[in-house]
């Protein structure tokens, strides 16, 4: 007992009274340490919004640029409708893939150069894309578009989740959706007029260049990472697979991956044929009308904001079951036959979509427990392949029955996600009931 005593009162080795955790060559970070947050309003929280709003920009226009050009790229390859949606789904599903091996690779090195090299590798081959000579070589650019382009998203996620305060993670959250908004907006509106004034090789080139800038503008804003230490490499796939084991038990993660899965493959299967709808009889929309169309993602961006404010205040689940509804009202919106009827559902399903979206990616960084690379890779896995699987299967309905088989399956993903959703309110209720406080952080052990 007097011996314990005694212990006790003797100094602490130099490396042990280290805040900052002692590495060695044979153990990972000894110790977590006290995270040193981002506060809303700072410098900082500026200019991680600002260059976060960049990559959400970049990625989203170098993905999403394609897709008003789809009636182009059938026309001009002579392939058919379902085949020509390959453009993009091979990219979001390379993009799926590369995202989880991103997530992993991310615990490794530096989040911000791993997103700088992925944005700008991404932007040189989106250009190559546009001079490509045939569709075999377009197809097999754009896929590995997607897979160079997979250490953004999952990383942003994480950054955000180890850097921002949990109180304002919501918002910061949002701004990055509403970054990834204006960039598909744009993307897609650009392509179009440059496409009815040019070609849409100039398009895309064009596309591929804005790319460029944003990612050079992004590492120049962003501050390296805080919060986070790369971990040694021995052991480290028993590491990962631990990891993202533990994310697919803990309840609540497993309904977010599918929500983000059905939110992103509701919005890609519409706006593909909503493009080849609009674009005959009796619409006969040219490129550039359909491409100003995509303005209402300005809606988006504005919606996803106020979306991770509202769920920082009011509860997540509120904020997602609204989403969702607002996505149903869109959809039958689309299945009038008056141009304004379908825009005016265009434009409730975007909003909709981008609240679901903005909230489910927010809960997914406050429910992980550690290693949040990993359950953010495992999010964005879902979310793309989503898209890709999901935009492609419309185009087996849009053949069989035109866009009355389009929202046919819009709606039955519909009900899925609202069953979702109320599982999610159950398990929100039941945490605030018999949990810790949210804004009480818990620490990653990476021993």
């Amino acid at each position: 007992m007097i011996t314990a005593k005694l212990l006790s009162r003797m100094p602490l080795p130099r490396s042990n009274r280290n805040p900052r955790a002692r590495l060695d060559d044979h153990t990972d970070i000894a110790a977590p340490r006290a995270p040193r947050w981002t506060e809303r309003g700072t410098p900082a929280y500026r200019r991680i919004s600002l260059a976060l709003f960049l990559a959400g920009f970049a990625t989203f226009s170098l993905i999403y640029a394609v897709q008003p050009l789809l009636p182009h790229l059938v026309e001009e390859f002579r392939v058919s409708p379902s085949a020509g949606s390959l453009a993009l789904s091979l990219t979001t599903g390379c993009l799926a893939f590369a995202i989880l091996c991103a997530g992993a690779i991310s615990e490794t090195v530096s989040r911000r150069a791993l997103m700088f090299g992925s944005m700008c590798g991404a932007a040189i081959l989106h250009v190559g894309s546009a001079i490509a000579p045939d569709w075999h070589m377009l197809l097999i650019l754009r896929a590995l578009e997607g897979l160079v382009l997979g250490g953004v998203p999952a990383v942003a996620m994480a950054y955000l989740a180890e850097e921002i305060h949990p109180k304002a993670l919501g918002t910061a959250m949002g701004l990055y959706v509403g970054g990834t908004a204006f960039g598909a907006m744009l993307g897609r509106i650009s392509a179009g007029v440059v496409t009815e004034y040019f070609s849409w090789r100039v398009a895309s080139g064009g596309i591929g260049v804005l790319g460029l800038l944003a990612s050079l503008g992004f590492f120049a804003l962003l501050p390296p990472s805080r919060n986070f230490f790369p971990r040694t490499t021995g052991g480290m796939m028993a590491h990962h697979r631990e990891a993202w084991l533990k994310h697919l038990r803990t309840p609540g993660l497993p309904l977010l991956f599918l929500t983000g899965f059905l939110a992103l493959g509701i919005n890609v299967t519409m706006f593909n044929y909503l493009t080849f709808r609009l674009s005959s009889a009796p619409f006969d929309l040219t490129p550039a009308q359909i491409g100003a169309i995509f303005l209402v993602y300005l809606l988006g961006a504005i919606a996803s904001t106020l979306a991770g404010n509202l769920a920082d205040r009011l509860g997540r689940s509120p904020i997602l079951l609204a989403g969702i509804a607002t996505m149903a009202v869109g959809t039958a919106l689309t299945l009038t036959s008056s141009l304004v009827g379908v825009i005016a559902g265009v434009i409730a399903s975007t909003i909709g979509f981008f609240i679901t979206h903005s909230v489910a990616s927010g809960w997914v960084g406050r429910l992980a427990v550690g290693s949040k690379g990993h359950a953010s890779s495992l999010y964005l896995l879902a979310y793309y392949v989503g898209s890709s699987v999901m935009g492609t299967v419309g185009g087996w309905f849009w053949a069989g029955g035109g866009w009355n088989a389009v929202a046919g399956l819009v709606a039955i993903m519909l009900a899925v996600a609202l069953v979702t959703a109320l599982r999610l309110r159950g398990i929100e209720r039941r945490s605030a009931r018999h949990s810790a406080p949210p804004d009480i952080p818990v620490q990653e052990n990476r021993t």
